[in-house]
């Protein structure tokens, strides 16, 4: 979570501040990312997606099995979606979002028993630290 939170310190000032990290089955970190959606005006730019193409170039291949997504927030619907389909086994995030949160507040897309794959979750995880990244670049919009 350390990567993770650094990462998404550089997406600031302009960006919401969203970092990921993908780890191998081992531990070791082969991919980060930060939201980029303001400087790419890309809608996809999320941390998550981002660092899942690196993770999958890293690695050689798409499939991700073995691998832990780790990010500051908890990912969206789109983000969700992309690592099912990226086959990543382990999602670990700090803050919830209870807005658009799709591994466990809003939806559970990540472990939703309908869907040919799942991945283990745990939420929560340096929560108050994530979170206040988050409140700091919204008050200092509001």
């Amino acid at each position: 979570m350390d990567v993770a939170l650094a990462q998404a310190a550089l997406a600031l000032p302009d960006d919401v501040p969203v970092g990921a990290a993908v780890t191998d089955a081992s531990g070791r970190v082969i991919a980060v990312a930060h939201n980029d959606r303001e400087r790419t005006g890309d809608p996809t730019a999320h941390a998550e997606v981002i660092a899942l193409r690196a993770a999958a170039a890293a690695h050689g291949a798409w499939n991700l099995e073995g691998c832990t997504l780790v990010v500051t927030l908890e990912p969206c619907a789109m983000c969700a979606g992309a690592l099912l389909q990226a086959r990543v086994s382990r999602l670990v995030f700090g803050a919830w979002d209870e807005k658009a949160g799709a591994a466990g507040s809003v939806y559970d897309l990540v472990r939703d028993r309908r869907l040919p794959v799942r991945a283990e979750v745990v939420g929560g995880v340096r929560e108050a630290e994530a979170s206040r990244l988050l409140r700091d670049f919204f008050d200092a919009r509001r």
